[in-house]
């Protein structure tokens, strides 16, 4: 590959990095043309872009884009490397557990998401039990009502108490 196109390749990478700043690398070793289109139709369906890049490559991208846990991945640069860039952050991780499971790849070798470096497989299901953005608002509002949902279900039911005493009490005299 020649300088100019490295360069391109390059920044490319790092546009994409400072657009979704959530991604994993995965490795496909071994994955036969059937599996790898199989793996990029779910992708694509899951609002997920899957790159195959060169370690090297990926590494200058991510030095240029100056993310400190980013260098957290760089022993893991080696090999068959491909990036799953992602705006729901656990997405990647549910397809890999599920096509892995199903097939055997990809690997999880490691994943920058929501500024926190995540490295090794084993990392999977962490990754996994990661909530959205979306999510976590939705869980602080539903804390927010929760109080005031008790209080006008206690009303509610208490006044019904009431009620069927008072009418109890009628209908012994």
């Amino acid at each position: 590959m020649k300088k100019e196109k490295k360069v391109l390749v390059i920044e490319s990478l790092a546009a994409q990095l400072a657009l979704t700043p959530n991604f994993y690398v995965v490795d496909l070793e071994g994955m036969n043309a059937q599996k790898t289109s199989m793996l990029r139709r779910e992708c694509f369906t899951q609002n997920i872009k899957l790159v195959v890049v060169k370690n090297t490559l990926l590494r200058r991208a991510l030095e240029q884009t100056g993310v400190e846990d980013a260098a957290q991945l760089f022993p893991v640069l080696s090999g068959s490397t491909a990036v799953m860039f992602t705006e729901t952050v656990n997405a990647p991780a549910k397809l890999i557990k599920s096509f892995g499971t199903e097939h055997g790849k990809p690997v999880l070798k490691g994943a920058l998401v929501q500024e926190c470096a995540y490295v090794g497989e084993n990392q999977l299901d962490t990754l996994i039990n990661i909530k959205s953005r979306e999510q976590l608002i939705g869980d602080i509002v539903g804390l927010i009502l929760s109080p005031a949902q008790k209080l006008v279900s206690a009303i509610t039911s208490s006044g019904s108490n009431v009620a069927g005493i008072v009418k109890t009490l009628a209908e012994r005299e």
